[in-house]
C-alpha cells in the first residue's frame, strides 16, 4: 500500500513538474504582422482572392504543383509535384511528392489534384475545364461563387481533363496546344487543396474562410477585417516551420503599422511607403526590406464612359502623364518604369524595343481639340490608399490632366465592388497587374482579353485584341507569339487605350532588425522553414 501510494505520489510530482517544461517545449516565436488589409472578399480560397493581399498569404497555407522562387528570380520549381514531363505539346504529366499531408493529416494523393481542378474550381454541373473525377459526397449545393468558375476558365481555358494514373501520378490534357501550361499550374488558383475537407465543410463560405492545404501553417482563426491567425502544420513535408503562429492584423493606416512597430506590438509592417523608410530606420532596433515585384500600377478606362468612348481621349490622357515624376516624387527612385505592361522575366517574349506613349503636353492638347472635348467631367473612382501612394498618385495625376485640358474629378469609394459597380458614372480606376510567371499569358492577359475581369466588368473590349489573344494562347512558334503579343500591345496601349501604365509596385516591409527574414520579389511573405530565425 504504501509503495503504491509513493509510486502515485511520485508520479503526480513528476506530472506537475513536466507540466511547464511541457509548456514550455515549443520555444518558436509568435509573430504578429500588420497589414493593410487581409482580404477583399473576406475568404481566402485563392481563385476569389486574386488580389494583391490574397498573393502575400497564399504560399502559407496553400501550395502548387508548380512552385515559383520568389525568393530568387521568380523561376518555376518542383512544389508539390517532383518533377513534370511534356508528352506532346497539349499534355502535361507530374510525379507527386510522396508523403504530404494535408492540415487534417490525410496524405495528399492524385483525388485531392483532379479534386482541385475540378469540383472546386468549376462546381459539380461539369463546366469546362472540370477534371475527370466524381462529385464527392457532400458537395451537392457547395458551388464555387460564379466568380470563382470564371477566375477559372481564364486561368485555364482549354482544360480539358485531368487524369489520374496512379496515387501519385496525374496527367492534364489541353484541347489545344499550351506552352505555357506549367506556368498556368503555377498559379494560385491551382492551389492544390482537401477534397475529404472541402466535403465535410459546411457551406462554401465557411470551406472559403480556412481552406486546407498542404502549407507551413494552416488557418486557425480569421475575423473579417481585424486578424488571421495561422498555426505551424509541423507535419510540413518542408521541415518543421520556424515560427509557432503568425498573427496578421489589418491596420489600413500606415502611421498605426508605423507606430505599433515602434511600440512592439507588431513585429513586421507591411505595405511601407518609401518616405517612411528614413523614418524606420532612424531607429537602429529596424531596418526596411524590399523592392520593385512582379506587378505594374496602372489607370485603367471604362470606354463605355459617354466621354471615354473616344479613344483620342484616353490616348490624350495617356500622353499627359509624367511617369518619372510620379516615380521620382512618390517613390524615391526607387522602382521602375517598364516597357509597356509586361517584364523583363518574360525572357524571349519581352519585347525590348517597346516604349509607353511619351509624355507629350502638346499631342494630349491636340488630340483633345481633335476629339471636340469642351471640359466634359470623367470620374475617378479611388480607394483610400489600398495601393501603397494611391491618393497622392492620383491627385498629382488629376493636376496633369488638368494642365492639358482634362476635367477628371476624384469621386471616394470604400471597396472594390463599389469601383467596379456597372453604375453611372464609372470612368477611370485604379488597377495593377500581377505576372505570376514569365509570359504575357501570366501578366497582360490575366486581366484583359475573353473572359477576363475588363470584359467580365464591361469596361473594355476589342474584337481583334480578343481574336489575337486567343491565338497567341495556343501558339507555339515563338517568333508567331512575339508578334501577336506586340500586336496586343500596340491595340490596347495606343489605337484602343485599355489603360495607363505608370510603374512597376514596390514591396516594403519594416521589420525587427533582429529576425532574419528575406523579402520576396513579389507580394508573396516567406515564413517557411529556412527564412526566419528571430535573434539573429
Amino acid at each position: 500500500m504504501r509503495a503504491t501510494r509513493r509510486a502515485a505520489l511520485a508520479a503526480a510530482a513528476s506530472a506537475t513538474l513536466a507540466r511547464p517544461a511541457f509548456a514550455q517545449a515549443d520555444q518558436r516565436p509568435v509573430l504578429t504582422i500588420a497589414v493593410q488589409k487581409l482580404s477583399n472578399s473576406n475568404t481566402f480560397e485563392p481563385p476569389r482572392e486574386q488580389s494583391n493581399v490574397g498573393f502575400r498569404l497564399h504560399g502559407l497555407y496553400a501550395e502548387q504543383l508548380v512552385g515559383t522562387d520568389w525568393l530568387g528570380g521568380g523561376r518555376l520549381v518542383p512544389g508539390l509535384a517532383t518533377s513534370w514531363r511534356r508528352p506532346d505539346a497539349t499534355t502535361l504529366e507530374l510525379t507527386l511528392r510522396e508523403g504530404v499531408r494535408f492540415h487534417g493529416g490525410r496524405e495528399m494523393t492524385a483525388e485531392d489534384v483532379a479534386f482541385s481542378f475540378g469540383e472546386r474550381l468549376f462546381g459539380t454541373r461539369g463546366a469546362t475545364g472540370a477534371g475527370t473525377t466524381t462529385v464527392l459526397a457532400g458537395t451537392i449545393g457547395k458551388e464555387p461563387p460564379a466568380e470563382v468558375v470564371a477566375v477559372g476558365r481564364r486561368t485555364y481555358p482549354e482544360l480539358q481533363r485531368v487524369e489520374i494514373i496512379d496515387r501519385h501520378t496525374v496527367r492534364y490534357v489541353n484541347r489545344t496546344p499550351d506552352v505555357t501550361l506549367e506556368g498556368r499550374v503555377a498559379q494560385s488558383v491551382g492551389a492544390i487543396l482537401s477534397r475529404e475537407a472541402f466535403a465535410a465543410a459546411e457551406n462554401w463560405l465557411a470551406w472559403g474562410r480556412a481552406p486546407i492545404g498542404t502549407g507551413p501553417y494552416r488557418i486557425a482563426e480569421f475575423r473579417p477585417d481585424t486578424l488571421l491567425v495561422m498555426e505551424a502544420h509541423d507535419d510540413y513535408w518542408g521541415g518543421r516551420p520556424p515560427a509557432r503562429r503568425l498573427r496578421f492584423v489589418e491596420v489600413p493606416e500606415v502611421s498605426g503599422r508605423v507606430n505599433g512597430l515602434f511600440s512592439g506590438e507588431y513585429d513586421f509592417a507591411c505595405d511601407i511607403p518609401p518616405d517612411q523608410i528614413q523614418v524606420v530606420e532612424r531607429n537602429a532596433r529596424f531596418e526596411v526590406l524590399g523592392s520593385p515585384i512582379n506587378n505594374i500600377r496602372k489607370f485603367s478606362f471604362d470606354k463605355t464612359h459617354p466621354v471615354l468612348a473616344d479613344a483620342r481621349i484616353r490616348r490624350a490622357m495617356s500622353h499627359a502623364i509624367d511617369r518619372r515624376v510620379l516615380v521620382e516624387t512618390l517613390w524615391a527612385g526607387r522602382t521602375e518604369i517598364p516597357r509597356g505592361l509586361q517584364l523583363e522575366s518574360y525572357g524571349e517574349m519581352y519585347i525590348a524595343d517597346w516604349e509607353n506613349p511619351r509624355f507629350d503636353p502638346a499631342e494630349a492638347r491636340r488630340l483633345l481639340r481633335e476629339a471636340n472635348y469642351r471640359g466634359a467631367p470623367i470620374p475617378y473612382r479611388l480607394l483610400n490608399n489600398y495601393y501603397t501612394n494611391q491618393v497622392a498618385n492620383a491627385q498629382i495625376a488629376v493636376e496633369m490632366w488638368r494642365a492639358v485640358g482634362l476635367n477628371v474629378q476624384i469621386e471616394m469609394r470604400e471597396n472594390f465592388p463599389q469601383v467596379t459597380a456597372r453604375t453611372p458614372g464609372r470612368g477611370v480606376r485604379d488597377w495593377s497587374n500581377t505576372s505570376i510567371f514569365g509570359d504575357p499569358v501570366a501578366g497582360l492577359l490575366r486581366g484583359i482579353g475573353p473572359r477576363t475581369e475588363a470584359e467580365r466588368n464591361g469596361e473594355w473590349t476589342n474584337a481583334e485584341f480578343d481574336s489575337v489573344a486567343t491565338a497567341l494562347e495556343a501558339e507555339t512558334d515563338m517568333a508567331r507569339r512575339r508578334s501577336q503579343f506586340r500586336r496586343l500591345l500596340e491595340i490596347v496601349e495606343r489605337e484602343d487605350p485599355c489603360y495607363v501604365v505608370l510603374h512597376q509596385a514596390a514591396a516594403f516591409t519594416a521589420k525587427r532588425r533582429d529576425i532574419a527574414w528575406r523579402a520576396a520579389r513579389g507580394w508573396a511573405m516567406d515564413f517557411g522553414p529556412g527564412n526566419l530565425r528571430v535573434g539573429a
